[in-house]
């Protein structure tokens, strides 16, 4: 199996001052991308890269105004794998299965799902292959 990390996504309530602390930071904006659902605006994604590394840092802002408590800001770790089914057969092994079957943000895009950790934190898996 082939295991690549990604990034790593947060929710922020303001995304001018996030962007602004985290290039602070050394980060390098990449690019935004806008979640769409029946027609609504959902939330907006703002991708960043850290050296070489591109696209390690997913700021996501949810537009329905919605407020977060520490434990709740952290949203999930993202892993790229080759097989991605194979990868879920090895993990239904252990009782662990994907939170919804595998799907598309968007058409022609590659397919994920998520699961979550023995400690309940989720992890997205991203069919690379």
């Amino acid at each position: 199996m082939t295991a690549t990390f990604l990034h790593t996504m947060v929710r922020i309530t303001d995304p001018d001052r996030s962007r602004a602390f985290y290039e602070a930071l050394g980060f390098a904006f990449e690019r935004d991308m806008d979640i769409v659902r029946n027609g609504e605006k959902e939330a907006t994604n703002y991708f960043f890269s850290l050296g070489d590394a591109d696209s390690v840092l997913e700021l996501t802002y949810n537009h329905d105004g919605r407020a977060y408590e520490l434990g709740t800001g952290y949203g999930h770790i993202a892993i790229g794998v080759d097989d991605l089914e194979g990868t879920l057969a090895r993990l239904g092994e252990q009782g662990i299965e994907p939170e919804r079957p595998p799907y598309q943000v968007r058409e022609g895009g590659n397919y994920l799902c998520f699961v979550r950790d023995p400690d309940g934190y989720r992890i997205e898996l991203i069919g690379r292959g």
